[in-house]
């Protein structure tokens, strides 16, 4: 018996496009952040699942899938802001453009390691 080696799904790049520049939309002022940064986190988990990453959750998936990410810390800064927007009321005019830029940054560079990205 000859043993086939698992391909990951090819990704529509124009899909995740669009999507991508969509919430770049959000980026343009500081009330709309986090709703841009759960947006690219949402994405990201949707790249996970259609390339079949195993897992229940976006982490499990990221955790899985952390040997093909260059920046996978960069990536976990980005999911742990997504979550803590998610579980705490935060006061957006704490949220610091540093953080977003640096969590938006590693959502792309993983979106484009997954192939849903293409590089600039």
């Amino acid at each position: 018996m000859r043993l086939v080696p698992f391909r990951r799904r090819k990704l529509n790049v124009k899909r995740y496009t669009e999507r991508w520049k969509g919430l770049q939309a959000n980026c343009a002022t500081r009330k709309t952040w986090p709703q841009a940064i759960i947006e690219a986190d949402d994405l990201l988990c949707d790249a996970l699942k259609r390339s079949h990453y195993k897992g229940k959750t976006t982490g499990e998936r990221l955790v899985a899938a952390q040997h093909a990410l260059t920046s996978n810390d960069t990536v976990w800064v980005g999911h742990k802001l997504r979550k803590r927007l998610e579980q705490e009321n935060v006061d957006v005019r704490k949220l610091k453009k540093k953080d977003m830029v640096v969590a938006l940054a590693g959502f792309r560079q993983a979106l484009r390691d997954l192939g849903a990205l293409k590089y600039d």
